[in-house]
């Protein structure tokens, strides 16, 4: 098996804001597996809050090399290394490598039904609250938005999104940006604009307080879960959970995090990173199961792979082989 390993930095159209920081470029890294005929890809997107960085990913996945040219499989991998981005890249190169060997689609490989065209949320970075209405009105058509809050102002914020869009669904992302003093505020500013749920509004593993107070809006897990076994430790402060292939360690965990969220009775929401097609691309076979789908990631740049998904508005389109898959 042989291995390619690249970082690639692809420029945001604007400024990309949360509650940790604003940035201005999406830096992934991207995995090729070659077994002479046959190529299969994978990307990921190392993120600072969980310790990664672009040249550790890389690092990470270089040592695998041996172990991939002693014949390392899929089934191997996911003990090998750890949950997390280096991983995720890998794991969906596997996917896509088995893909192209077999002439068939992942979906077909992985035992699951065909995809089909989804909603994905589109959105709203954090900013001023008149910025922050401002661009809700330009996109005030689209059918859910997801606003970034963490903030002093998060009140105003979410109302003022709400006036400049009054028929979207508004879903909420604290990015852990909340305090348990500003909990009931907050969660009262978004009941009355309408909010149907909020991601993450405590920082992981400071969120007791979620399960002693009433939740009026349902409450979704994004940085307090990683994979399955990250589950046991959300109950009774989570309605949901978000996830994302980069904290799972790619497709393969995340189709088995999802079931065992769905025998729990969770919510489950599919997110993503900053990021293009490419990674979007095996995330939207586990968004098929989904509530909530949040795969904007590559509208927010200001260009995509040649060969990305194809977005209408804010429905977003299965890949097709020569992306991924």
């Amino acid at each position: 098996m042989e291995l390619s390993v690249h970082i690639e930095r692809w420029p945001i159209a604007g400024v990309f804001t949360i509650s940790r920081g604003s940035k201005t470029e999406a830096v992934v890294v991207t995995v090729e597996l070659r077994d002479g005929a046959h190529r299969g890809r994978g990307e990921c997107v190392p993120y600072a809050r969980y310790g990664e960085t672009a040249d550790g990913v890389v690092a990470a996945i270089e040592a695998m090399r041996p172990a991939l040219q002693r014949g390392l499989d899929h089934a191997a991998l996911q003990t090998a290394m750890p949950a997390g981005a280096a991983r995720n890249a890998l794991d969906c190169a596997y996917w896509d490598l088995r893909a192209k060997q077999t002439g068939r689609r992942v979906h077909d490989l992985a035992g699951l039904a065909a995809p089909r065209p989804l909603v994905t949320a589109y959105t709203i970075s954090l900013a001023a609250p008149a910025a922050m209405a401002a661009a809700a009105a330009r996109a005030a058509a689209r059918p859910l938005l997801k606003v970034k809050l963490g903030g002093s102002e998060d009140g105003e914020r979410i109302l003022a999104v709400r006036r400049a869009a009054p028929n979207a669904e508004l879903i909420v992302d604290a990015n852990e940006g909340w305090s348990e003093g500003d909990l009931a505020q907050n969660f009262d500013a978004c009941r009355k604009a309408g909010v149907t749920l909020v991601e993450q509004p405590l920082p992981a593993g400071r969120d007791a307080a979620l399960a002693r107070i009433a939740r009026p809006i349902p409450v979704c897990a994004d940085e307090s879960v990683h994979d399955r076994a990250s589950l046991e430790a959300l109950t009774g402060k989570y309605d949901a959970i978000n996830i994302k292939l980069d904290k799972s360690g790619g497709l393969t965990e995340a189709l088995a995090l999802v079931a065992e969220a769905e025998r729990r009775g969770l919510t489950v929401m599919v997110g993503c990173m900053v990021a293009t097609s490419l990674a979007m691309a095996p995330a939207m076979l586990v968004a098929q199961r989904a509530r909530v789908v949040d795969l904007d990631g590559p509208l927010i740049l200001a260009k995509d792979r040649p060969e990305g998904l194809r977005y209408e508005g804010s429905l977003a389109y299965p890949p097709q082989p020569t992306l991924w898959g």
